[in-house]
C-alpha cells in the first residue's frame, strides 16, 4: 500500500493506482472511444456527402471534439470518476481529499488530456506519471485529482465512526465552504485511525483539528462535546450534503459506520461496558438524562463526604491525564 502523510501527521489511506493498471484502463477507454468515433464518422460522411469541403471539415472537427473529448468528460462526471476502463480495472478518479470529482475536475482532466494523451499518444502522460510520486499525470495535477484503486481488502480499509445521536443534524446550517480539502482529509484520516493512537496524542490531535475546523467555519464546538465527536458530526454533515448533491433528494443516508461505545472519550478506558440490562451502545447525556455521549464508568475512590456538598454532575467524558 502506498501511504501518504498529511501535515498533521495523519496517514492517508488512499491507494494511488500504479502505471500498468492506468495504462490498461486507458487502452480500454481509447479502444471504445475510437470505435465510436470511427462509426460516427462513417455515418456522418454518408450523411454529409453533399457538403462542401469547409463544412465537411467543420463537421469532422466537431465530431472529434464531441466524441473523443466531450463524451469522456461526461462519462467521468456522471459516473463520479469511473470510466469503462477504470471500472474494468477497479480504478476511480477522486479529489485529493478522497471525495468524488465534479464536472470542473473532469473538464480540466479532459482538456489537458487532449495534449498529453491524444496528441502525444500518451507519452507525456506516462512520463508525468513516472515522475510523480503519486502517479499523477498533468491533468490530475491541474485538476487536483488522483486515480486510486478501489478493489482493496475490506479488512485493511478504515471507516469514519458515526457521531453521537444527539449531534445528528445539529450542524445542518453550518457553512462549510471555507474549509479546505486538506483539512477535510486530515480530519477524516484522523477519525479512521484515532483508535490506534496513544490516548493523549489522539486527544491533542483532535483538539487541534477541531480548533482549525472551528476557525474555518466560524462556529466553535458546542460546550461539553468532545473534539472527536465534533469532528465526526461535521464530517457526517458534509458527507450527507455530498450524497444529496450527487444523488438528489433530501434525507439521503451516507455510509458512515457506527463506532463502538466509548469511541468519543479522551482515552479508550474512560468508559465501562454497559451494565446488566443495558443495550450495547447505549447513550446517556451529561448528568444522566437524554441522548448524548456514552455513559462513563464510576471512578474508583473513597466514598464522597456528605459535608462536602452535592457531587458535581458527570461531564460525559474524561480528558487525558
Amino acid at each position: 500500500m502506498s501511504e501518504l502523510v498529511t501535515g498533521e501527521a495523519v496517514t492517508l489511506e488512499l491507494r494511488p493506482a500504479k502505471l500498468p493498471s492506468r495504462v490498461l484502463a486507458l487502452l480500454i477507454d481509447m479502444v471504445v472511444a475510437w470505435s465510436v468515433y470511427l462509426a460516427v464518422t462513417l455515418g456522418l460522411l454518408a450523411a454529409t456527402a453533399s457538403l462542401d469541403d469547409a463544412a465537411a471539415a467543420a463537421v469532422a472537427v466537431a465530431t472529434f471534439v464531441l466524441v473523443l473529448v466531450g463524451v469522456p468528460i461526461a462519462v467521468e462526471t456522471l459516473s463520479h470518476g469511473r470510466s469503462l476502463g477504470k471500472l474494468a480495472c477497479g480504478l476511480r478518479v477522486v479529489r485529493d481529499d478522497g471525495g468524488p470529482i465534479r464536472f470542473r475536475h473532469a473538464l480540466v482532466r479532459g482538456a489537458i488530456g487532449v495534449v498529453e494523451i491524444l496528441m502525444t499518444f500518451g507519452v507525456v502522460a506516462c512520463v508525468a506519471s513516472l515522475v510523480s510520486a503519486r502517479g499523477r499525470r498533468l491533468g490530475d495535477v491541474f485538476a487536483g485529482t488522483l486515480v486510486v484503486r478501489e478493489r482493496v481488502p475490506a479488512s485493511r480499509t478504515g471507516y469514519v465512526p458515526a457521531p453521537p445521536p444527539r449531534l445528528a443534524g445539529r450542524f445542518s446550517e453550518l457553512d462549510l465552504s471555507g474549509v479546505p480539502d486538506g483539512l477535510w482529509l486530515a480530519i477524516r484520516q484522523y477519525l479512521t485511525r484515532m483508535g490506534q493512537l496513544d490516548p493523549q496524542v489522539s486527544w491533542g490531535m483532535a483538539e487541534r483539528l477541531a480548533g482549525d475546523l472551528a476557525a474555518r467555519t466560524g462556529a466553535p464546538a458546542p460546550e461539553g462535546v468532545p473534539p472527536a465527536a465534533f469532528l465526526a458530526a461535521v464530517v457526517h454533515e458534509r458527507q450527507t450534503r455530498e450524497a444529496q448533491r450527487a444523488f438528489g433528494g433530501g434525507g439521503v443516508g451516507v455510509g458512515v459506520q457506527g463506532g463502538a461505545p466509548g469511541a468519543w472519550g479522551g482515552a479508550p478506558d474512560s468508559y465501562a461496558a454497559p451494565a446488566s440490562g443495558d443495550s450495547a451502545g447505549q447513550w446517556a447525556a451529561p448528568g444522566g438524562t437524554g441522548a448524548g455521549v456514552p455513559r462513563p464508568s464510576a471512578p474508583a475512590g473513597p466514598a464522597p463526604d456528605p459535608a462536602a456538598g452535592p457531587e458535581r454532575p458527570a461531564t460525559g467524558f474524561v480528558p487525558p491525564a
